[in-house]
């Protein structure tokens, strides 16, 4: 695609029905309402609730709503509306959410922290792009009131967390459809586009329940993405090398050109700038996240997320989380509000803010 990729989303206009849209500027371009092409199945996408239905159309589609709305002069009036006259929705019904934890410093970090006196990172993590299955039901959009959430803090003990974190991830919108395998070459043509995510976490409670299986209610009570998804197209001049991995991974991880997305990051909280993580420095590729996913046969919808996990760095003042920046003196209060946002050159990806509710 060599016209300008505009984001999508979705948007209720006056309190009306959710509507597929693109991005522009300070406009909202409802997709329905542009001169589109014949292309089956792509009217019906227009008017859709969420963005499911064009994703599972593949590329072509989108490229043909990205040609109405960019080199169509002019555009119909109906089509365009100014994004302070409507309201965006999550834009997909995420059918399933894998949460990854693809950066070593990261790890690293929280290994230490969780437990101290073991080795930081086990040895598996090193062979292949650790994750766990999280709620789809608790991901809202961005400005969505995160409510303080209740859990067992120590064990027999329910309270309300009083050490509530955030989680700066970039995630993966998943499509078409397809049943796993995936190879690594052709992951990227099952990966529709990139938003932000802030996986709000309860350490508290993370701690307590963590052994033996994992995150659970410390990780469910929600997830906080962007309103508008940047098509993956969009961000083709950010792609970098990764940085080496070793041991050298699996045949069905191994890239013939294996590429991270150069974003740089920036959290936000109550105003300040706190931290400026870098993607680029992380371990594991969202190819390698995509292919480990489905090599077991597992099946990816449009729609799925798939999140890098926190994205920490080495130096001070590069952590994506409180528990890494302020080594646990400093946690999420009632009324803070936390900003995530994220640029690749001179593509700034829709942000997620959420304000904490008690």
């Amino acid at each position: 695609m060599t016209l300008p990729a505009l984001p999508f989303g979705v948007v209720r206009v006056a309190g009306g029905p959710p509507l597929p849209a693109l991005r522009d500027g300070d406009d909202a371009l409802l997709i329905g309402e542009l001169d589109l092409p014949r292309h089956p199945g792509l009217a019906e996408a227009a008017r859709a609730p969420d963005l499911n239905a064009l994703i599972e159309l593949g590329a072509s589609a989108w490229e043909a709503v990205q040609r109405a709305a960019t080199e169509a002069a002019p555009l119909p009036a109906a089509a365009r509306v100014a994004l302070s006259d409507c309201s965006p929705v999550i834009p997909i019904r995420v059918t399933d959410f894998a949460d990854f934890y693809a950066s070593l410093e990261h790890a690293t970090n929280f290994g230490r922290i969780f437990r101290p006196g073991a080795p930081a990172v086990r040895e598996n993590w090193r062979h292949m792009p650790v994750g766990y299955h999280g709620r789809t039901s608790t991901i809202v959009v961005s400005g969505t009131p995160i409510i303080r959430p209740h859990g067992q803090t120590t064990p027999g003990v329910l309270a309300p967390t009083a050490q509530l974190d955030l989680e700066c991830e970039v995630g993966y919108v998943g499509g078409p459809s397809a049943t796993g395998p995936i190879p690594i070459d052709r992951a990227e043509e099952h990966i529709f586009g990139v938003v932000l995510v802030n996986d709000w976490s309860a350490r508290d409670v993370q701690r307590a329940e963590y052994e033996p299986l994992g995150p659970f209610l410390g990780k469910s009570f929600a997830t906080s993405m962007s309103a508008w998804i940047t098509p993956l197209q969009a961000l083709a001049a950010a792609r970098t090398p990764p940085p080496p991995q070793d041991p050298p991974p699996a045949p069905y991880l191994t890239a013939q050109r294996p590429w991270l997305l150069d974003i740089s990051l920036e959290i936000e909280l109550n105003g300040a700038v706190i931290s400026r993580p870098e993607a680029a420095g992380l371990y594991w590729t969202p190819a390698q996240m995509l292919a480990h996913l489905t090599v077991n046969g597992a099946h990816l919808s449009a729609g799925d997320l798939l999140a890098t996990g926190t994205i920490s760095g080495a130096q001070p003042g590069s952590e994506g989380s409180l528990a890494e920046r302020y080594g646990g003196e400093r946690w999420l209060a009632d009324g803070d509000e936390v900003v995530l946002r994220g640029r690749a050159g001179a593509t700034q990806l829709g942000e997620v803010r959420g304000r904490i509710a008690p």
